[in-house]
């Protein structure tokens, strides 16, 4: 679905249960994510990016169907017809005598 950025979602007005923790890995409110968005992130990625939604230690797996719904509606649209935000894998920092002892650990086994 291609997104209209041209179109006016009119101001950011509260309302009740704004101030709900969507994502809790990262700490961010329904109210921030609605405001993202009139701010002019339409898309999920963008949303992350902005915000860090989805991007703690969960992936998204927790708040992502949330986060969806909530552009969603701000937009008028299903959540359905949102693209889909690019996953990644998890990734861990990994110490450099790990890799250097590798050869050793798989002739020694």
């Amino acid at each position: 679905m291609r997104i209209d950025r041209t179109r006016d979602l009119g101001p950011y007005v509260e309302k009740e249960g704004d101030d709900r923790i969507i994502c809790r890995c990262e700490e961010v409110t329904q109210g921030e994510i609605r405001k993202a968005v009139h701010d002019g992130m339409f898309t999920l990625t963008e949303v992350r990016r902005y915000l860090r939604c989805g991007m703690g230690l969960c992936q998204g797996q927790t708040c992502g169907k949330l986060v969806r719904g909530i552009i969603a509606r701000e937009l008028g649209e299903k959540p359905s017809e949102l693209e889909p935000a690019t996953s990644r894998s998890p990734m861990r920092p990994t110490e450099m005598h790990v890799w250097a002892n590798e050869e050793t650990n798989e002739e020694g086994a």
